[in-house]
């Protein structure tokens, strides 16, 4: 919901950073490995109760994240290798902070479970739609690899809960079961849209799309050409 307003807030500086990284030659596979070693370190912290080493493992990785991309646009070694490999490492380091919480707090078990699973059906989805999306060549989201619906919850609202959880970990069972129903949301909402873009003619985008992805485009006219992938 929020990422749209983030990436113009920061991207102009994360762009700048990219480009001096890009000229001292830092290798954007090298930032993306070390913003998951970082994420990694967040998992096992939170597992350990170190709950500042999480906080501040887990801004690193979330900085290191926002950096691969425009690194790699600005040394010309955009690919679609990097994005897939960004997309996995950050799907894993969400998923293994909540397993790290459930092993920390165990009376937040149930609600992690419940995160757990609305994570899998919304990121099945995201995953589905993006394909189904690049297939029609229809432009869902920003110049990313993956073709980015928005909804409830995105990458601002995890950022921003994780942080909540490090900070107040005695409130994590009130924290997990809300963040569940946020994202429950957010699947449903890439459900309807996807049922929605199925059954369109091939040409067209659903309108209303939440996070403001997506252009309308009438049958007859010319195919949005893909995005550029980047890392």
């Amino acid at each position: 919901m929020l990422d749209t307003r983030m990436r113009a807030a920061l991207g102009p500086a994360l762009d700048s950073a990219g480009r001096r990284l890009a000229r001292a030659g830092v290798p954007p596979t090298a930032l993306t490995g070390a913003g998951w070693a970082a994420g990694a370190g967040a998992c096992a912290a939170t597992a350990l109760r170190a709950w500042p080493a999480a906080l501040v493992l887990w801004l690193a990785n979330r900085l290191l994240d926002g950096l691969d991309g425009p690194t790699a646009r600005a040394a010309g070694r955009s690919s679609e290798a990097g994005g897939f490999l960004d997309i996995v490492a950050d799907f894993s380091v969400y998923a293994g902070i909540i397993l790290g919480l459930a092993i920390a707090v165990p009376q937040a078990r149930l609600a992690c479970v419940a995160l757990l699973t609305a994570y899998y059906i919304s990121g099945t989805a995201f995953l589905a739609l993006s394909s189904l999306a690049e297939r029609r060549r229809v432009r869902l989201g920003d110049e990313r690899s993956l073709r980015f619906v928005g909804g409830l919850a995105e990458g601002t609202e995890t950022i921003a809960v994780y942080i909540l959880l490090f900070l107040l970990p005695g409130h994590a069972v009130l924290i997990t079961w809300a963040f569940t129903a946020v994202v429950a949301v957010t699947a449903a909402q890439r459900v309807v849209i996807g049922v929605r873009l199925l059954r369109e003619p091939a040409g067209t985008t659903p309108t209303g799309l939440p996070g403001g992805g997506g252009t309308r485009r009438h049958p007859g006219t010319p195919p949005i050409p893909p995005a550029r992938p980047t890392a």
